[in-house]
């Protein structure tokens, strides 16, 4: 806390009375200035503080106009919320400007951090809040024919809210037409001495986006001038369904965002919501929770070894890594019943205690996959064609990255010894022994290098877990653990009443905010709620790496032919997903 006293007095200082210090339940600097004065505000905290806050960690907005409580804070239609994160300091501070319903205008800070164009583009799409002279504000997520706003509160939050959707030919034409990339809206030109660029349409359907991504090439014979990542097309409205489910019934959701980390989203949003109620988790549940989580890790890196590999040429790897992830499936069918998507956390511990044999299941796992690692070391890591596919393409040094807000194994590939498992632990990851793997290149293959070494460390994190497994309830006792414990459901109608209204409505919340983080599969994987004092969030806004890494496409690529193109997006191992939500 003195480190957070003295960056607000820092800020105090810097604008005098034009600031509002807030409290809030995740202890994090949260200061309220004028919209005249966060441009220099946010310049004074990046370039002039000491140990600065160089990363722009996100950028989201929120309605105010239903919410009920919001004592000793500003009056706010709409209030715009900046999280930034300095690295040397380890911590966050979350500058927050309110505006009224007639004035949704705030200046853009894309000529502070080139992240924050989509992060402004996002807000001006989901809220309809304008950011002056941003290069190029339109719709991001959400098609350019939609009206309205999504994630203001008046806006429908279901489609039986909707009138039943219809394509007659006319609208099919204009939707068409709407997606023509006009290379003048983007300030590109179409010639250059004379000679016309080429505009070339990578996707959306094409295996090397693994999804559905388009990107908007501008090539100068086979150079690549310029790319237009367009997203959206997995838009699935996480976050306006995260105010619509209870506390309890939006965890299975979570699971899709990025839907190769299983229950390591669980693990993300809980770990806001439990600091938001004040529930210690049991250290079983917590090394449970560790355990799952880095089986999951290794899961999600085994599908990007083998499809990267595959985006370079090689044909069998994805077979074999493919064959080593369904392994895995099986521990986690065993133990949830479900595979890829578990929902299996719950709020103060995990659904349920580790069935008889859960030891041999995992033992015989360490057992086998790594010497696995070492022979794809030798058919791939080590591979020449592998090795000049991958070195030197699509470099970044530590400055770069931070600027635009890269984490995970991306940041540590430059070199950067950062994990947030280390820096700022949860779920007791402090007890457990692993090195963080880095790389100094910056490059694809840097990339590479990073998560398989992760694996290996995944592993030792396993071993751990299993070799001191603590005893005890898998499920905090706290009134606000859901589902409650059943140990006293029949003792008497009034618990049994208490159990049955837990379920089904789920726990109320204390009103508050916070920010809960950690190190997920591709990257940082944040959730940042506020609860009104209900049964459901009024705000869930979800931090995903993906979106951040996606954004530097174009700046990796300038230069590089279209294969190499190919490459980058393997190397960032990103999940479509996690980009659109």
């Amino acid at each position: 806390m003195i480190a957070a006293r003295t960056i607000a007095q820092e800020i105090g200082d810097s604008l005098g009375a034009a600031v509002v210090p807030q409290e809030t339940h995740d202890h994090i600097p949260t200061i309220w200035v004028a919209k005249d004065r966060v441009h220099g505000l946010l310049r004074f905290l990046k370039e002039e503080v000491d140990q600065p806050y160089k990363m722009l960690y996100d950028l989201s907005a929120i309605d105010e106009r239903m919410r009920g409580h919001r004592d000793g804070q500003p009056a706010s239609d709409f209030t715009v919320v900046y999280h930034l994160l300095s690295l040397d300091r380890n911590e966050y501070v979350r500058i927050k400007v309110a505006l009224a319903e007639d004035r949704l205008s705030l200046p853009t800070i894309s000529d502070i951090w080139p992240a924050a164009n989509w992060y402004e583009r996002e807000v001006w799409d989901m809220f309809g809040i304008v950011f002056d002279g941003h290069p190029h504000l339109q719709r991001i997520l959400m098609p350019k024919s939609w009206v309205g706003h999504p994630l203001r509160k008046e806006h429908p939050a279901r489609a039986t809210e909707m009138g039943p959707y219809q394509l007659p030919p006319a609208k099919e034409l204009a939707e068409q037409e709407a997606l023509r990339f006009r290379p003048e809206e983007w300030g590109m030109r179409r010639e250059r001495d004379g000679s016309d660029f080429l505009f070339l349409n990578l996707g959306p359907q094409h295996p090397g986006t693994h999804g559905v991504l388009r990107i908007a090439v501008q090539l100068d014979g086979e150079e690549i001038v310029d790319a237009i990542p367009e997203i959206g097309f997995h838009h699935r409205g996480a976050e306006k369904m995260g105010e619509r489910q209870s506390w309890h019934t939006y965890i299975p959701y979570t699971d899709r965002v990025d839907y190769l980390g299983g229950v390591m989203n669980n693990l993300a949003y809980l770990t806001a919501v439990e600091m938001l109620a004040g529930i210690k988790v049991p250290p079983r549940a917590q090394v449970i929770r560790v355990m799952l989580a880095e089986l999951f890790r290794i899961i999600s890196h085994l599908v990007w070894y083998g499809t990267f590999a595959q985006d370079l040429g090689q044909m069998s790897p994805v077979f074999f890594t493919f064959n080593d992830r369904e392994r895995a499936f099986g521990i986690i069918e065993a133990i949830t019943g479900a595979r890829m998507h578990p929902g299996w956390f719950r709020i103060g511990g995990v659904a349920a205690d580790l069935p008889k044999g859960w030891e041999s299941m995992f033992r015989d796992f360490i057992k086998y996959l790594p010497p696995r690692l070492i022979e794809y070391d030798r058919t791939m890591m080590r591979n020449g064609i592998f090795k000049a596919r991958t070195k030197g393409i699509g470099a970044l040094t530590v400055g770069e990255a931070i600027e635009w807000g890269m984490t995970g194994p991306n940041l540590r590939a430059c070199g950067l010894e950062w994990d947030f498992r280390k820096r700022q632990p949860y779920s007791g990851y402090e007890q457990f022994q692993f090195d963080i793997p880095t790389a100094q290149s910056g490059d694809c293959y840097g990339r590479a290098q990073v998560r398989v070494e992760e694996m290996r460390q995944s592993l030792r994190i396993i071993e751990q877990c299993l070799k001191n497994m603590p005893e005890g309830p898998y499920k905090s006792d706290h009134p606000l653990a859901t589902p409650p414990v059943k140990d006293r459901t029949m003792h008497d109608i009034e618990t049994l009443i208490t159990h049955f209204l837990s379920v089904t409505w789920g726990p109320v919340m204390p009103v508050g905010e916070v920010l809960g983080a950690i190190e997920g599969t591709k990257g940082n994987n944040g959730y940042y709620l506020i609860s009104d004092g209900s049964t459901v969030s009024y705000r869930t806004r979800i931090r995903t790496p993906s979106f951040a890494h996606i954004q530097t496409l174009p700046l990796l690529s300038r230069g590089l032919m279209i294969p190499d193109l190919v490459v980058n997006l393997g190397s960032l191992d990103f999940v479509l997903a996690d980009v659109d939500r």
